[in-house]
């Protein structure tokens, strides 16, 4: 059994394998001299992983002075897992449709770590960690903010530079307005389904007691 301590340093060892991918992510990308690669934080999952190094930074510090997450803690992390975790799932599928469609896409390790590696590590974390609540369902919407906010944000930034950071969010890409709006709302379910999962996971088996909340 994972000793509350020794979860307290994997979470900082997370944070910081997370912040060398993001660096090398960065580095690799401004190599390339494209639109994109100077647009690196307009990607969700960039955002949403500097959100998790960071906070990964400040629950590893709290496992290690506390036997115990606080609730805030146990909402934080819900909510920016569902993020890192969707993120993860999108990038596979555009990866798979890519090459379905013959278009050759170059993976670095720092893009294997950020979508494949550190989503899986930190489900089963999520599930077996010590000291973690019970998370409330009131996540859901929370989730699912962000992603709405920085769509919109998005796509009216698109329209001005004439770039996107995924095809689907670009009119000239897709076969109109429909298809931008259903691949947005099919994005959004999943948001909510991996939080719904998560939240699942943690009150099949909460690692503290659950306190009545939510």
């Amino acid at each position: 059994m994972i000793t509350r301590r020794a979860f307290g340093w994997a979470r900082l060892l997370t944070a910081a394998v997370c912040a060398a991918s993001l660096a090398h992510r960065l580095i690799w990308g401004l190599g390339s001299q494209t639109l994109a690669s100077q647009n690196f934080f307009a990607y969700l999952t960039i955002q949403s992983n500097v959100a998790f190094t960071v906070l990964a930074v400040i629950a590893g510090v709290i496992a290690l002075r506390s036997a115990e997450d606080p609730p805030w803690l146990t909402t934080a992390r819900a909510i920016v897992l569902s993020w890192t975790i969707t993120a993860g799932l999108a990038f596979a599928l555009i990866v798979w449709q890519a090459g379905i469609r013959g278009i050759p896409v170059t993976v670095p390790w720092s893009d294997v770590v950020l979508h494949f590696v550190l989503p899986a590590w930190t489900i089963v974390a999520w599930v077996i960690g010590p000291g973690r609540r019970a998370a409330s369902w009131r996540i859901v919407p929370f989730v699912l903010l962000y992603p709405v906010l920085w769509g919109l944000f998005t796509i009216w930034r698109g329209s001005l530079i004439g770039w996107y950071p995924y095809y689907f969010l670009d009119l000239r890409q897709v076969s109109g307005l429909v298809e931008l709006i259903a691949t947005c709302g099919i994005a959004l379910v999943i948001f909510a389904l991996v939080a719904t999962v998560l939240v699942v996971l943690s009150r099949v088996n909460p690692t503290v007691p659950d306190d009545g909340g939510g």
